[in-house]
């Protein structure tokens, strides 16, 4: 029986090697400010309603003004997602 041809296979040859690709992280210069500002709003409208017993800064929405101070800082949090 005839002795079969032995293929000769190519030598390995890695692949070109990637170029280091920067990344711009192309942060929006208004977030920072707003979601501090957030922040901080909703801070001091917690702080004044407590300082003054409920009296400030709108009387007539009582304990409420707690779930409008934490809606200010909920809404600062959901700002702080458009950072990059």
């Amino acid at each position: 029986m005839p002795k079969s041809r032995i293929r000769k296979k190519a030598d390995y040859t890695p692949p070109p090697a990637k170029q280091a690709t920067s990344i711009k992280l192309n942060s929006r210069a208004w977030v920072a400010p707003v979601m501090l500002a957030m922040f901080l709003i909703g801070l001091a409208w917690i702080v004044v309603f407590y300082v003054t017993d409920g009296s400030l800064p709108i009387d007539a929405l009582d304990n409420w003004n707690i779930v409008v101070g934490f809606g200010f800082i909920a809404a600062g949090f959901g700002v702080s997602t458009q950072w990059k």
